[in-house]
């Protein structure tokens, strides 16, 4: 399964929780988190930004990626305009489109208000490890 996930729910997951579980259901591999420059951009802004440059999950996180372990990366996405409250959101869509991603994992509203997006699923952490236990995605 193929999954975009929002910078929120990246960054909630040093926490715990829901969060948690759906990043560790990538490093697992049960999950393909799929990227694009502008996401992994503002991953690092916002946990450099959060003191979070010395953890050692955020190391273990970025030697993931570096490797491309279950990870797709979108060199080219569409342009689209699809979050209007909040058009930088814009970007997890496009990188899920591009990459024909299954879901669109985020706590923020203005996406989950979304709900759908031409088949791709939006889904709060709750939501997604639901369809998940119940074979949905």
């Amino acid at each position: 399964m193929k999954a975009v996930v929002d910078t929120n729910i990246f960054v909630s997951s040093f926490f715990g929780g829901n969060p948690r579980q759906v990043i560790d259901l990538w490093k697992t591999g049960e999950l393909t988190l799929c990227l694009s420059a502008p996401i992994v951009d503002e991953y690092a802004t916002v946990l450099r930004r959060l003191g979070l440059d010395g953890e050692d999950e955020l190391g273990e996180l970025l030697d993931l990626f570096a490797r491309g372990t279950y990870v797709l990366f979108a060199a080219k996405t569409p342009a689209l305009k699809i979050v209007h409250s909040d058009p930088a959101d814009d970007k997890f869509i496009e990188c899920a489109v591009a990459l024909k991603a299954d879901v669109v994992i985020t706590g923020d509203r203005a996406l989950q208000d979304i709900g759908n997006y031409i088949g791709i699923r939006i889904l709060s952490p709750q939501e997604f490890l639901e369809a998940v236990s119940a074979k949905q995605v």
